[in-house]
């Protein structure tokens, strides 16, 4: 196993994240909310401890491929930048799968319930995604020949770099920076619950994979924050539950396979009888409506 880099970047997080306090609270910024902080940060350690025993599930199924591999790359310095960008690359998809898959959007949905954006909104993590089998979109990899632990690696790089981009403070880098990296204004836009704004820029670190395959928005007014329908909760376990819940019930009221198998697995909000709305579907509407 890899060193876990995460749990030694906590203490980084949570000196930023003093520090974003104080420099809000002088600047009389609301951007805290200390029940919304607190539910963050439980979510996040919860993600931490639930990854002490998921992620050596997720190593040996990395290392059982691997034994598979195509090629052997080993560690020479020009496979970490090709595993970079094949990292980030599969991150761009399991994101956007993440938004547009019922399935993995109810793990996926912790990070966005909050209506606040701030570094402690960063922390807000799944404890569920481990176990619905998100790491299968990172499989591709040790079976091409990057070992196993440099995989893990690079995601653990890609979930640290993704910390500091969940700020208001920072408006926007210089030009080339945001045309290329992931930046606070494009993860702001991704947060926003507004129809312009929702599912777009899935990057991890990089904005290029958006720009290449049409998920693109750049920002253009302060987001609103949250969900299209918030949950008003505070309670970490309602959190990290409360998509499930509502699929369990979807698929007990479903009136045949094929409609349960549309609640489990169909883009977030389908439903059988069109009371609620898919993304594409909400912005139909509002393009009728002009």
């Amino acid at each position: 196993m890899p060193p876990n880099l995460i749990t030694y970047a906590i203490p980084g997080f949570v000196l930023l994240i003093l520090l974003e306090i104080i420099f809000t609270s002088i600047d009389h910024r609301n951007m805290y909310e200390p029940k919304d902080a607190a539910s963050s940060i439980a979510m996040g350690l919860g993600n931490v401890f639930i990854g002490l025993f998921t992620k050596s599930v997720i190593f040996g199924t990395y290392y059982l491929v691997y034994q598979f591999r195509l090629f052997e790359l080993g560690y020479v310095w020009w496979v970490w930048v090709l595993c970079f960008f094949s990292d980030d690359f599969s991150y761009y998809w399991f994101h956007r799968s993440s938004h547009t898959v019922r399935f993995f959007w109810a793990s996926h949905v912790i990070h966005h319930s909050s209506e606040k954006y701030n570094l402690a909104t960063a922390l807000r993590q799944t404890w569920t995604g481990n176990f619905t089998g998100t790491f299968l979109f990172w499989l591709w990899m040790p079976l091409v020949g990057f070992p196993p632990a440099m995989v893990m690696t690079m995601q653990a790089i890609s979930l640290i770099y993704q910390f500091w981009i969940h700020t208001e403070v920072i408006h926007k880098l210089p030009a080339p920076f945001e045309y290329v990296l992931n930046t606070p204004s494009h993860h702001r836009v991704h947060h926003g619950s507004d129809i312009d704004y929702l599912d777009r820029n899935h990057g991890g670190i990089l904005i290029i994979w958006d720009r290449m395959f049409g998920t693109f928005t750049a920002e253009k007014e302060r987001p609103h924050y949250g969900l299209t329908s918030n949950i008003h909760t505070f309670n970490p376990l309602r959190i990290a539950t409360h998509e499930w819940v509502s699929i369990w019930q979807d698929i007990r009221g479903a009136r045949s396979l094929k409609e349960a198998l549309h609640y489990l697995f169909d883009a977030p909000g389908w439903s059988a009888d069109g009371s609620r709305k898919t993304t594409r579907q909400l912005r139909q509407t509002q393009q009728e409506q002009g």
